[in-house]
């Protein structure tokens, strides 16, 4: 049977420390200067009642993904458990899946010359039991990851316990990345 993987960013319990970012920059060698997931801060408010939301940025392994689409050569593409990979071999880095994602979660890495992105580290950690670096680190568990086909999974819980947003989710993609909403901001003092 197929996993239906799920990713879900907590806004509630994230802190902004930018750990995720930085195992992943570590774990996947991300260029400097580029990024496959960032958490960006959003400040609302009036001086000095300020409050910051932290909302991550990546792919978000869209079900219906207008990336695998738009590829000419079929180096953008779905695995059977639904993730959006991008195999470097065939991509000639025309920059349609660039255009096409709706979130702005793909980049040219100046390495291999490809169109690179987040891959959930399928390949080299998810694949071998391991959760995605950004998972593994995360000081307050905002982010979980699993098989929402697995009812004992944190990620199957989470998503059973919480409203969950989709980014953009009027666009139809189907995103495989979820957010619980901030409810209230982070008022720093």
């Amino acid at each position: 049977m197929n996993k239906n993987f799920k990713m879900i960013h907590d806004e509630n319990l994230c802190i902004g420390c930018q750990a995720c970012s930085i195992a992943c920059r570590s774990e996947n060698g991300v260029p400097d200067d580029m990024f496959r997931l960032q958490v960006r801060i959003e400040m609302k408010g009036v001086f000095p009642d300020l409050k910051m939301d932290f909302k991550r940025q990546s792919c978000v392994m869209c079900e219906n993904a207008p990336c695998v689409e738009v590829c000419p050569t079929g180096a953008s593409f779905q695995t059977k458990d639904g993730l959006v990979h991008v195999d470097e071999r065939t991509c000639v880095s025309c920059k349609y899946c660039i255009v096409a994602c709706p979130y702005e979660a793909r980049f040219t890495n100046p390495i291999t010359k490809s169109i690179d992105k987040c891959t959930f580290c399928f390949s080299n950690r998810v694949s071998h039991g391991l959760e995605p670096a950004c998972i593994s680190i995360c000081p307050t568990d905002a982010l979980v990851f699993g098989d929402m086909n697995d009812k004992s999974s944190e990620v199957y819980k989470k998503a059973n316990k919480h409203y969950l947003l989709y980014p953009q989710a009027y666009k139809g993609t189907k995103p495989r990345l979820a957010y619980v909403p901030n409810k209230k901001g982070v008022n720093h003092e």
